[in-house]
Formats: C-alpha cells, structure tokens, sequence
C-alpha cells in the first residue's frame, strides 16, 4: 500500500509539468567582432611586450651592466668606483673624492675648473678656479701646509702674507724686488757666497731702534760706494777696534824746524811715525811725529784741500 501511494504521487507530478515539443538553447562565450577586437589586443599586448624585453636587453648590453654595477660604475661596500674616464653631464653630490692608491686624481675640462665651497645657508665661501691663463684662489685665508706635521709653510690674508719655511730661495736673475720696506731679522748669504746690498740707483737704507750689526765671522767685510761715505752718530760715537786701523791715501805733510834746516845732516834717520791731523773740513791728513804736535807746521794741506 505504501508503495502504491509514492507511485501515484510521482505519476500526478510527472503529468502536471508543461511539454515542450521544440526545446531552445543559449550560446555561452564572446563571438563576432568583439571576438576579433579581443584577439587583436591579445596580439598587441604581446608584440609590445616582446619589444620592450628587446629594448631592455639592448640597454643592458649596451650600458654593460653587471652584478656588481653599471659599466665603469662599481658599487662597492666602501662606495661608488669608477673606473677609466667618466663625464658627469648634472651637477654630483658626493661627500669624498680620492683615487686609487696606485694612480693620481685627474679633474679635467675643456675650460675652467672651478672648486667652490659653500656654508649651511649656500653662500659662497671659497672659490678654487684653474684657467688656462691663472689658478685663482678667493678665499678670506689662503694656507699651504707641510705635509708632516701639518705645519703652515704659506698663508695669504688681507693684511699679511706668511712664509714659515725654514729657507727661502730666490733663484731669478734679478733676486728679489721689494717695493716698500723689509723687516727681518737676520740676513744671512748661502755657503761659500757673497752677501751684497745693493742700490744701483738710489740709496740703501738700514734701520733698527736698537742697532744694525754686519757681522762677518770667517772673511772680511767691505763697504764701497761711488761718491761718500758717511757714518754718523747722533747721541754715541763711532767706536773701530781692532788691532790695526789703517786709513790709505792719506796726504802727508812736511814741515821743517830751524834747527834742522841750521844743519842738515845726510845721516837723518828715515821718518817712521806720523801724526794724525785734521782739517776744520773734516779731511785728515798725516803729518810727520815730534816733540809736540806738528799739525800747525804742516797744515798748509787743508789750504789747497
């Protein structure tokens, strides 16, 4: 009986749904000119892909890129290297430039080559510039410094220039051209030379509030000049020690006593010692040596003098 019922419930559902005699069917997909048009940029797509990998091969093989860098680029754990000649066509920013230890650091330019430095505000502090007619350096204090010990051999300010070298050599034909005063103290020539002051045209001044010493230690010393001489003091003296004191070409003068001229005698001895006179001009001259002095007797020289 229960069998019966299932049945009879399946056939009743079965009659009551419609029958169709001609059933209808939807096509599922893209078709047509959408079709074409997808397909189109597919293909596009693929060819512009290809072209793009071709032209990144290309710039990679022509840029010579490696692992380690780009071409003469190498980036290193110390930095950037570069290697051979490199030309920067925007301005670099680096914080050191050093090369290597086996070659020198060549900054090259078809015109100037100009280092400036800068402070926190950008303001021009310091300006290098190499020319082909000058090296240019503005700057408030130049400095070259010794490379031991740090030690400043040359500095140039506004108010001073500074040579703290232990010599300075002067190797032009001309020596050395001072157009204003020098101040040193000690003027010293080279072994085995000569020391010469010289004023060809004017006058060779030497002055000291404490004095001025010409010391010789292992020659003689020479003073010459064209027309006079003239040593002066002022407050002190003029003080020649030495162990012999000659003064050359010195006029002599003659004088006769009535005594002598009473009776002469061949046998006189030879006069040996003079006396030293001087006229009211200042000349000198030297007259034969007496009981007193003879410089009245003999003092007919400061007449023509």
């Amino acid at each position: 009986l229960q069998m019966t019922r299932e049945q009879y419930i399946l056939a009743t559902q079965q009659n009551s749904l419609p029958r169709t005699e001609h059933p209808q069917f939807y096509p599922v997909g893209i078709y047509g000119w959408r079709k074409r048009c997808l397909y189109f940029f597919v293909l596009l797509l693929l060819v512009t892909m290809i072209v793009n990998l071709a032209m990144t091969i290309w710039i990679l093989k022509v840029m010579n890129f490696t692992v380690d860098g780009m071409g003469n680029l190498r980036v290193t754990k110390k930095g950037i290297r570069l290697e051979g000649i490199s030309e920067f066509l925007l301005p670099l920013y680096v914080k050191e430039i050093h090369s290597r230890k086996d070659s020198p650091l060549v900054l090259q330019s078809d015109r100037n080559v100009t280092v400036n430095a800068r402070n926190h505000m950008g303001q021009l502090t310091g300006q290098l510039t190499v020319g082909a007619d000058a090296v240019e350096a503005q700057c408030k204090r130049f400095e070259v410094r010794a490379s031991e010990g740090g030690r400043v051999l040359f500095s140039a300010d506004e108010d001073e220039i500074v040579i703290g070298a232990d010599r300075l050599k002067v190797t032009g034909t001309e020596g050395a051209v001072f157009g204003h005063s020098v101040e040193t103290p000690h003027i010293r020539a080279e072994p085995s030379q000569d020391l010469k002051l010289e004023s060809p045209t004017r006058s060779l001044v030497m002055e000291a509030p404490r004095g001025v010493q010409v010391n010789a230690a292992a020659g003689d010393l020479k003073a010459t000049c064209r027309k006079e001489l003239h040593l002066q003091s002022t407050e002190g003296e003029i003080f020649l020690n030495a162990d012999t004191i000659r003064l050359g070409n010195l006029p002599m003068g003659s004088f006769s006593s009535s005594s002598s001229s009473s009776s002469p005698s061949s046998s006189a001895p030879r006069q040996t010692i003079y006396e030293l006179c001087v006229c009211p001009n200042g000349k000198l001259y030297l007259s034969p040596a007496g009981a007193g002095s003879t410089c009245q007797s003999s003092s007919n020289i400061c007449l023509w003098s």
